[in-house]
């Protein structure tokens, strides 16, 4: 980063904090809208409202990590190094979840087994 002024330096993460408002902004008229509040009786999927705010919050992350993190400066080696681990993590939370449901379901048939009479022909 050295070979920016600080001027340079200085209007790149204004632009920075100004595309993260942005998306901020975004994001809130987005929920307010998808809940109902902008428009009486409108109402979007829960589906369609955390994927937009997954992938608009993953855009944030990604901007953040890349200029005030300073990835974009860094060798590829090492930006691998920090984001390889950070798509298994999340991956990992996403199994576990998944899993979690499933082991959910699963144990109502444990805890409720069907009983089964057996009749006596005395």
């Amino acid at each position: 980063m050295s070979h920016l002024t600080y001027e340079e330096s200085k209007g790149i993460a204004f632009k920075t904090i100004v595309i993260l408002a942005i998306i901020t902004v975004v994001e809130v008229t987005f929920a307010l809208f998808g809940k109902g509040y902008i428009i009486e009786g409108l109402h979007l999927s829960h589906v369609l409202m955390g994927g937009v705010m997954i992938i608009l919050s993953a855009v944030k992350a990604y901007l953040i990590m890349y200029e005030f993190m300073h990835l974009k400066y860094e060798l590829p080696g090492m930006v691998k190094s920090i984001l390889i681990p950070t798509v298994l993590l999340i991956w990992l939370v996403i199994a576990l979840l998944w899993e979690g449901g499933y082991w959910n379901t699963s144990r109502a048939d444990v805890v409720n087994p069907v009983k089964i009479e057996v009749q006596d022909n005395k």
